[in-house]
């Protein structure tokens, strides 16, 4: 076997040691750390090595790791709960609303959340004489506002749950988070067959309370077309659609759940991420604000 020089062997070893640790420095927890192979996929990226989207992902990916439930959450006064307490009758008409496949359940109290009803289990309220919602609710699952979104995630795929009940330091319910608000923070916004997706729902009017003073409306939407439906006048000099209008007037991109008035309509953010806005939920007022944009 012919001996390789000693200086060769030592170069060698010497270089299979410095890519192990700055492996192994890659994958640290430390700051610096990631922030220097955040720039190695950076500069991947600018060199065409990989697209946007995968280099967005791998962003979302540690920023699931930073981000706790607290952040993300739908704020408790949003929650679209139904309370078992109370006749079907009552709190069926959310139900077909919202057309959401989980609601939490609550018995006579907000903070006194009993279980989860998947809506295709209540589908039996329809096919069967005596229907027992209380025995068709699925366990709660209770988490702090400071679980870790990476943490919750691995939660959620352990015990198959996909949704979790977010309760702060004295025990009430401080909001709702879901699998798929996790998986938004890594994939951007995930839409489902009750989003807002085909051409002709850009704008959706909602019948109730009141007809003709609510619509959800995508953030996408031209500009032109919102006045159209609503009658209103905002310009599309600057801009083009509807969410690029508001994160224009407000100088910043709103987080989920903000809301504010622009003219005489009320405004909350229904979806967005840290990239831009989604979806919307817009009220006609009933005298209008002639401040204009204001944050509430």
């Amino acid at each position: 076997m012919q001996d390789y020089p000693s200086s060769v062997k030592h170069v060698d070893t010497k270089h299979h040691r410095s890519l192990f640790e700055r492996l192994t420095a890659f994958i640290s927890s430390e700051p610096e750390n990631r922030s220097e192979l955040l720039e190695i996929l950076h500069d991947a990226h600018a060199r065409k090595l990989i697209d946007s989207d995968a280099l967005s992902m791998i962003e979302g990916v540690f920023q699931v790791s930073d981000l706790s439930a607290r952040d993300i959450m739908v704020p408790r006064s949003q929650i679209d709960i139904i309370d078992i307490s109370k006749p079907i009758e009552q709190w069926l008409p959310l139900v077909l609303e919202t057309g959401h496949s989980r609601f939490p359940a609550v018995d006579g109290e907000r903070d006194k959340v009993v279980g989860i009803l998947l809506a295709k289990d209540f589908l039996r309220y329809y096919s069967e004489e005596s229907f027992d919602v209380r025995g068709m609710l699925r366990p709660a699952m209770f988490i702090p506002e400071s679980k870790r979104l990476n943490l919750l995630l691995r939660d959620f795929r352990a015990n198959r749950n996909h949704m979790a009940i977010v309760v702060d330091e004295y025990g009430g319910v401080a909001g709702l988070i879901t699998i798929e608000d996790v998986l938004e923070q890594i994939v951007g916004d995930i839409e489902d067959e009750y989003d807002l997706d085909e051409a002709e729902d850009n704008i959706l009017a909602l019948k109730d309370p009141a007809p003709g003073m609510r619509w959800r409306v995508k953030a996408l939407t031209p500009i032109e077309r919102f006045n159209e439906a609503l009658g209103t006048q905002f310009p599309d000099f600057d801009v083009d659609t509807v969410g690029g209008l508001i994160a224009n007037s407000l100088g910043r991109i709103p987080r989920k759940g903000e809301v504010f008035d622009m003219n005489d309509l009320r405004i909350e953010v229904l979806r967005a991420d840290e990239r831009q806005v989604h979806v919307l939920l817009v009220e006609r007022l009933a005298q209008a604000n002639s401040a204009g944009m204001q944050a509430t």
